[in-house]
C-alpha cells in the first residue's frame, strides 16, 4: 500500500501553474532590469570616461606634432632671416666699392 500511495500522482493544473509563472516574471522582469541598470550604470559611465579620455591623449600627441612642426619652421624661417641679412650687407658692401667716383678724391 505504501508503495500504491507513492505511485499516485497529484493532479497538477499545468494552466494554472503556466499562469503563475509567467505572472511572476511580469513583475520581476522589470525589477531586474532597474537592478542592473542601476547597477552597471556607474561601470558604464566610467567607460565613457576612458574612452573620451583616449581621445583626448591623441588630440594632445596631434597638437605636439603640429608645435614640433610649428617649431622647425620658425628655425627655418630665421636661418633665411640670417641669409638675407648677410646677403643685403654684401649688397651695400658691394655698392660702395663700385659706386660713383667723386673725381675730386683722385690724386692723380
Amino acid at each position: 500500500m505504501n508503495a500504491l500511495a507513492l505511485l499516485q500522482v497529484l493532479p497538477i493544473d499545468v494552466t494554472a501553474l503556466a499562469g503563475m509563472f509567467f505572472g511572476s516574471l511580469m513583475v520581476l522582469i522589470p525589477i531586474a532590469g532597474l537592478t542592473a541598470r542601476f547597477a552597471m550604470k556607474p561601470i558604464v559611465e566610467s567607460m565613457a570616461r576612458m574612452k573620451e579620455s583616449g581621445a583626448r591623449t591623441e588630440e594632445l600627441a596631434m597638437l605636439e606634432r603640429r608645435m614640433a612642426l610649428l617649431e622647425q619652421e620658425v628655425q627655418m624661417l630665421s636661418g633665411i632671416r640670417e641669409d638675407v641679412t648677410r646677403l643685403v650687407e654684401e649688397l651695400e658692401f658691394q655698392r660702395k666699392l663700385t659706386g660713383p667716383v667723386d673725381p675730386t678724391k683722385i690724386r692723380g
